[in-house]
């Protein structure tokens, strides 16, 4: 049994890496340009209400991508932004986001 155990978590870690490595952040990088209006050149945004995405798990904002595409997810202007964007699109969009590194100053 736990033999299994460690061949399920085996598949789910290849799945993983897989996807990364067939992401391509420099793809993401060129059609972040519009995802910068609101999100930052380097993900990190200055409106109030418009989440920073550098530094994001790319699991995580290829979901949420997905999410606003199918409608799943609701905000107008996302809906619009997400809807044609292919899977690849997607994935290369996170790769980007999720590799760009942010620093934590603590405030003196």
């Amino acid at each position: 049994m736990k033999t299994m155990k460690y061949v399920g978590w085996f598949a789910c870690l290849a799945l993983v890496a897989a996807n990364s490595w067939s992401a391509d952040a420099k793809k993401g990088q060129a059609l972040a340009g519009a995802c910068a209006v609101c999100h930052g050149a380097q993900g990190l945004s200055t409106a109030p209400n418009t989440p920073n995405l550098a530094a994001q798990p790319s699991m995580y904002l290829e979901e949420q991508l997905k999410n606003y595409r199918s409608g799943q997810r609701k905000h107008e202007i996302m809906a619009v932004m997400a809807k044609p964007l292919s899977n690849s699109d997607i994935e290369n969009l996170a790769a980007w986001y999720s590799s760009l590194k942010i620093q934590i100053i603590p405030n003196e």
